[in-house]
């Protein structure tokens, strides 16, 4: 069997450095993209060579900017005569609380690029290669309840940004699915700071009061679930939105602080 190739964005660090691990022991080759993490990169790209073998190589650019999208691809398919599985990862995000009339156009529009419109961008520029082939796997990343449209309060931008990824990763899986490609979306949890980069293992043995399963989510739990979307045997998965949250409330978390 041919062995497959992803791109993932934002995929030096966090969830996405995670999802890298949990690909390349699955044999896949990578493209990670990154915006300022380069030696994070780097050394990723290194680690997983020598650890299980695969093919990798580190791509700069910005995926908010769609002649960085077009740059990242170049590169992609000159490493690569196939992207087989794009995952959408990376995503501008304001942790400053900040009322919708409080953003500036030049934040806003940033957030819509970053976290919607580079999914239209790399979609666009990597589907025609997967309908070639009759194979493919988009993975997009949402937050909890996205495809019910909620309200969340300081986050007007990138909850905006996320609810219409829902629906345009819904439309991408019905479009698609002729052609053997698949899409969907994963939404986490509450994972923050060091817990992106972090094993379940590491986690089983910690207490976390806010979380009703009693533990921190991990970027391993997140990883998990896009390995198994973008298996050959996930075909028939295609248009989910899939929540990854120990079951805690991560919108209504706002109001707790």
């Amino acid at each position: 069997m041919r062995i497959k190739t992803a791109l993932i964005t934002g995929g030096a660090t966090g969830i996405g450095k995670r999802t890298a691990l949990e690909l390349a022991e699955k044999g896949h080759n990578l493209v990670i993209n990154y915006r300022h993490s380069e030696q994070e990169a780097r050394n990723l790209a290194n680690h997983l060579s020598h650890t299980y073998g695969t093919k990798n190589i580190i791509v700069h650019g910005d995926i908010a900017s769609p002649k960085d999208c077009e740059k990242v691809v170049d590169s992609a398919l000159a490493f690569a005569s196939s992207i087989d599985i794009l995952i959408h990862n990376a995503g501008p995000y304001i942790h400053e609380r900040k009322k919708m009339v409080d953003y500036s156009f030049e934040e806003w529009n940033y957030i819509i690029n970053g976290n919607l419109n580079t999914v239209f961008y790399l979609s666009k520029l990597l589907i025609p290669g997967m309908r070639n082939q009759g194979w493919g796997r988009i993975i997009t990343i949402g937050f909890d309840r996205v495809e019910s449209s909620p309200g969340w309060v300081y986050r007007s931008a990138f909850a905006a940004a996320k609810t219409g990824l829902a629906s345009l990763t819904k439309t991408i899986a019905i479009e698609e699915a002729g052609y053997g490609i698949t899409a969907n979306m994963v939404c986490p949890g509450d994972i923050v700071g060091e817990w992106k980069e972090k094993a379940i293992e590491e986690a089983l043995m910690v207490v976390d009061e806010d979380s009703p399963v009693g533990r921190p989510g991990t970027g391993e739990d997140i990883a998990r679930v896009i390995s198994f979307l973008v298996s050959e045997p996930s075909s028939f998965i295609t248009g989910s939105i899939i929540p990854v949250t120990g079951a805690k409330d991560v919108l209504g978390k706002i109001y707790k602080n």
